[in-house]
């Protein structure tokens, strides 16, 4: 168990937490939340003992161990992927290392051997006979196959890299699990080994992620880090959002009675308390949830942008028809033969391990570039927005926002502008800001509101949530749901899939996949999975 008692942390006037009480127990998985510089990471690393706060201190309960996923991707890179695994146990990778010191003695004395003997009792009792292979277990669990176990950190890649430091936090069992951004660079089957592993870990785990289904797959709590205090809510994330959305609705209508507003509270923690997780958890949540007040539920701080995505025109039937397409880079035929026909109202989630090759048919179909074989058509009443997965050229420039937004607008009023981009979070001085020392989520908020502007009924987009925070996912999410025209888009966010897409493309290497599926429905399906299995064959 860890337990924060009165922690403050301050940079200058600004205080990150301000008396900071909290206790996080084994058996529950707490997602750490809070808006961008909030705090989550610094808070991860006083829990850790990296930084000091300025008053209070964290405790541990005597004899428990403590796993924190490393960030410096260099660290180990003179080390074999194994044993850097293997090094995640600090005590049994010290116990090795003595134990090889001493049977490597030319001179092995009676004390030498008495030595040996306690050594060899411990590394017994912390099961060193098994190590290597649970650190191989786990690597394979991740990704990373026998073959680079051998290797050296610093010739793997930093996907790579990333994979077997989060093996080395999972090595060994420890009592206690840190993990910032855990999912980075993960693929779809290694997200759901590390879901399965999570859901069985029986100590506690606090991890900060921005993705929104693996929080609600895994937390049975929610430390929401804001007002600089640290709320703690039972259930996932949904739940946090969704009961945060209720409190400002109840919060804003004054003239509601107080028996009305409870029974649209009681309704509320019914239906969550019906699916409210599919974890061991689950019986004691239910009964925690019951007991929830109108008191217990906090509106949220929390700024979400205004993203609604409205089409000028209707589209015809017919929008899209691709017949043969095929282009090859550098060498490498990324798109094969590639035939489909896109109909009005559609939203496909194109999917699969090739990024290049989702990106190339987007810059394809956008006239960005040409494809070596084949046709596409776009219907004559079609309008396309792009968002392209980079998107800085667009940014080569020292124009404000209000100027850079004005070349978008069939409206070039300065406080048309100005009201625009403060729904999208630029407000006052912020609209002034020079387009070229954007953030990477400010330039992604912008790219929105352009697209916003065309009025179109097509919107392509290239992995969207890329540099955004929880708040702008969700508000683009629940914008595409909206949306009444017709989405192409690349995107890694299971629940962006999951809740957009009305039909799934795969591409493959030897075709295309294509289903009239949600994506949960596509993942589950055995006709898909022999499908795919043949076409990666």
């Amino acid at each position: 168990m860890i337990t924060v008692n009165n922690v403050t942390l301050r940079y200058g006037k600004r205080a990150l937490f301000e008396d900071a009480n909290i206790k996080f127990t084994p058996g529950n998985c707490y997602g750490l939340i809070g808006a961008n510089g909030a705090g989550k990471s610094t808070f991860l690393k006083i829990l850790s003992g990296e930084i000091e706060p300025n008053t209070g201190e964290v405790s541990i309960t005597p004899g428990e161990r403590m796993a924190v996923l490393k960030q410096n991707h260099y660290e180990f890179d003179e080390i074999e992927v194994l044993k850097t695994v293997v090094m995640g146990h600090a005590r049994l990778f010290q116990i090795m290392q003595e134990k090889d010191a001493l049977y490597a003695k030319e001179d092995f004395s009676e004390e030498d051997g008495m030595k040996a003997a306690e050594l060899e009792g411990e590394f017994q009792d912390l099961d060193g006979w098994q190590a290597e292979s649970d650190a191989a277990e786990l690597l394979i669990g991740l990704g990373i196959p026998t073959s680079m176990h051998d290797m050296k950190m610093k010739d793997l890649d930093g996907n790579e890299k990333v994979r077997v430091l989060l093996a080395q936090a999972l090595f060994g069992n420890p009592n206690i699990l840190l993990l910032d951004e855990p999912t980075n660079h993960l693929n779809l089957e290694s997200i759901r080994w590390l879901e399965n592993f999570l859901a069985r870990f029986e100590g506690t785990v606090i991890v900060v992620s921005h993705d929104r289904h693996f929080l609600n797959q895994v937390c049975t709590h929610i430390a929401d880090i804001d007002f600089g205090k640290i709320q703690m809510y039972v259930g996932n994330y949904d739940f946090w959002y969704e009961s945060s959305q209720l409190a400002l609705r109840l919060a804003r209508d004054a003239n509601k009675k107080t028996e009305e507003k409870r029974k649209e509270l009681e309704a509320f923690i019914a239906r969550f308390s019906a699916n409210a997780s599919k974890s061991k958890q689950a019986t004691s949540r239910k009964k925690q949830l019951e007991k929830l007040t109108l008191e217990d539920i906090r509106p949220s701080s929390r700024k979400y942008p205004f993203i609604h995505f409205k089409a000028e025109r209707e589209a015809g039937k017919q929008l899209l028809a691709v017949e043969n397409l095929s282009k090859t880079i550098d060498g490498v035929k990324v798109l094969n033969n590639l035939s489909f026909t896109i109909n009005k109202g559609d939203k496909v989630a194109f999917v699969g391990p090739d990024g290049i090759a989702k990106t190339t048919l987007f810059k394809i179909l956008m006239g960005e570039l040409e494809a070596d074989e084949g046709t596409y058509t776009w219907g004559v009443t079609t309008s396309q927005a792009y968002f392209p997965k980079d998107s800085q050229d667009y940014f080569n420039s020292d124009l404000n926002l209000v100027d850079w937004l004005r070349q978008y607008s069939k409206d070039p009023d300065e406080s048309f502008l100005r009201g625009f981009l403060g729904r999208m979070l630029f407000s006052g001085e912020e609209a002034l800001k020079k387009a070229n020392v954007l953030s990477g989520g400010e330039k992604v908020r912008c790219m929105f509101s352009k697209m916003m502007l065309s009025g179109s009924n097509v919107l392509i987009l290239d992995e969207p949530t890329n540099h955004l925070d929880l708040e702008s996912i969700t508000a683009l999410n629940n914008g595409l749901v909206d949306f009444d025209g017709t989405i192409l888009f690349v995107s890694h966010d299971h629940q962006f899939i999951q809740t957009i897409a009305t039909r799934i493309m795969e591409i493959t290497p030897k075709g295309l996949i294509d289903k009239m599926l949600t994506y949960d429905e596509y993942l589950d399906s055995d006709e898909v999975k022999k499908q795919r299995e043949a076409q990666y064959a």
